[in-house]
């Protein structure tokens, strides 16, 4: 009787020991505040958008994941009346920040007015888009890479373009090229990730450029192994299931030109130094090349955009590592297959559906979109830049990239495609 009683007591400690180590954690990284009411509700009725619920019950889930959410909703009230104050605190801000970026200052922003809630009709254009989507990644006959594989088959490492915020429940995929780094901005302010003198930080374009792309800024799911362990992927799933996932793309070949304006038409040294100078060697027969990006300007010695589409093209480049994230397709970076987006916005319709969104989220009075750039790089400027570019490395530069073109509803570039 001793023996059982001690194995009893043994039991209910080590138990106790376990949940009080996972509530450190939790409060740690602040993962407590788990709001429910601004997930998405599923399954949706039919033809209407899917929407943001209240009180919306758990469904039956695995015992593991049920233990998981019965923890976190436990703070739910006492998490309540913080969150409020700071989002009090959020609603004032400067409208109209200094711009010191080198980028930023070339581009300039677009402060012009636009009618972006009425300009389109968003409920219809969010259902076509989610439509396109799961149907061609339902589709047996549309293949691509890493499509048939599970969540749980995708490594930690693809997962760090997951941007998690816990205080009003949003998950974010960031694709560079495709306003990523206001998004991120909108993501720290939301998330108050980011202080400024001990205040979070209320207006987006306040937060300096390289704090915005600093990884340690952001909350993402490739860090979730470090924090939770085992315990990782059920909390990963949870909150895929419970919170509002988001994405904004663009057409794939334009995204390309962005990509190669402000990564070699500007001076960056990391691009010069990484991809520049050994394009200018495999594609250009420079050698000797300088080992600064300011000397080989001065030089005229500059990656020109048939280099950059050789380098994409050339099997040795993804041997050596995949693809820089700039130019990496969204289906790498995102996987639209493996996890179901609740909202997929597009570049082209930026203003309209950022201003939907942050609408759905009901986080609109909290602060707006940034402006976009005057000179983004347009779709009507295909033309001119691939018309050096030889139809064969056309072709095969849409295959690389025809899973992006199709599972986000962008037409078949037929006129760059054909003599």
């Amino acid at each position: 009787m001793t023996k059982a009683r001690l194995l009893r007591l043994s039991v209910v400690l080590v138990s106790i020991f376990m949940i009080l180590l996972i509530i450190v954690y939790w409060d740690n990284v602040g993962t407590a505040h788990f709001y429910l009411h601004t997930s998405f509700s599923r399954p949706h009725s039919p033809g209407a958008i899917p929407g943001i619920t209240t009180g919306e019950s758990w469904e039956a889930l695995p015992d593991v994941d049920e233990f998981l959410v019965k923890l976190l909703s436990s703070s739910l009230k006492q998490n309540g009346s913080v969150s409020r104050k700071t989002e009090q605190l959020l609603v004032q801000g400067s409208n109209k920040p200094a711009v010191s970026n080198l980028e930023e200052n070339v581009r300039g922003y677009d402060w012009s007015t636009h009618n972006a809630r009425n300009s389109l009709d968003q409920e219809k254009l969010q259902i076509e888009r989610q439509r396109t989507l799961r149907e061609f990644c339902a589709n047996s006959s549309f293949t691509f890479p890493t499509k048939e594989r599970s969540f749980d088959d995708i490594p930690n490492y693809e997962l760090n373009h997951l941007i998690v915020d816990d205080r009003h429940g949003i998950i974010y995929c960031y694709v560079p090229k495709v306003a990523c780094t206001n998004w991120k901005r909108v993501m720290i302010v939301l998330s108050e990730s980011l202080l400024d003198q001990g205040v979070p930080y209320r207006n987006p374009l306040d937060i300096p450029r390289e704090h915005v792309h600093n990884t340690s800024t952001h909350l993402t799911f490739n860090k979730f192994w470090r924090r939770y362990g085992k315990f990782s992927r059920h909390l990963m799933k949870i909150k895929l299931k419970k919170y509002t996932k988001f994405l904004f793309v663009r057409d794939p070949f334009v995204r390309l030109i962005s990509a190669f304006r402000s990564k070699f038409e500007l001076e960056n040294e990391e691009f010069y130094r990484r991809f520049a100078i050994p394009m200018l060697k495999l594609y250009s027969n420079h050698t000797n090349l300088p080992t600064s990006v300011s000397e080989a300007f001065g030089a005229g010695l500059r990656v020109s955009f048939s280099d950059f589409i050789q380098y994409l093209l050339d099997p040795r480049t993804e041997k050596m590592a995949p693809f820089n994230e700039h130019w990496r397709q969204v289906y790498r970076l995102c996987h639209p297959c493996q996890i179901d987006y609740d909202f997929i916005g597009k570049l082209e319709t930026l203003d309209e559906d950022a201003a939907y969104l942050l609408q759905l989220l009901k986080v609109d009075r909290l602060l707006r979109f940034p402006p976009s750039y005057r000179n983004r790089t347009a779709s009507s400027w295909e033309d001119d830049w691939f018309a050096k570019i030889p139809l064969a490395w056309r072709q095969q530069l849409y295959k690389l990239y025809e899973a992006d073109f199709v599972l986000f509803g962008y037409p078949k570039p037929e006129n760059l495609l054909k003599d």
